[in-house]
């Protein structure tokens, strides 16, 4: 696996690739060879014209590793439009278990490749931020980027 530290607006974020897919990308450090492959600048490249504002819809060889239920949540919340936001309820229902909103809860909780897969765009009932591997402050800042107004 190869890694790469990528320096956001909300500081750094690690960058995974292994055979020809994006694996993560965390808030956290990744254990792998550091090693800026042509996919990993190009992820970095497509998160610069996120973080701009003139990239909306990602395009990059995605490969999250997951339970078959994490599986198609994860396939779900990459479903989501930029600027718009889903309740768990949306999201259980969308992955085929309508009464699930703890275990996509708990599948959006474990999204390997945070931002590409937009599991910041989930938010509670009412509206209001919960959860987020990346902090609720991240969470907000990644939302108002997209145009999404503070609840």
């Amino acid at each position: 696996m190869f890694t790469m530290t990528y320096q956001s607006p909300i500081g750094p974020l690690y960058l995974a690739e292994q055979d020809g897919a994006i694996t993560h990308l965390k808030f956290t450090p990744i254990l792998g060879e550091a090693k800026e492959t042509p996919l990993l600048k190009q992820a970095a490249e497509q998160l610069d014209a996120y973080f701009a504002g003139t990239l909306q819809t990602f395009d990059l060889p995605l490969a999250p590793s997951g339970t078959p239920f994490q599986m198609r949540c994860w396939q779900e919340l990459q479903k989501i439009p930029y600027g718009i936001t889903w309740s768990y309820k949306m999201l259980a229902e969308a992955a085929d278990s309508p009464k699930g909103y703890r275990a996509v809860g708990l599948a959006n909780n474990r999204n390997p490749i945070s931002i590409f897969i937009p599991c910041h765009r989930v938010v509670g009932a009412s509206g209001s931020l919960t959860g987020y591997g990346g902090g609720l402050s991240n969470k907000s800042f990644l939302l108002e980027l997209e145009g999404v107004p503070s609840r």
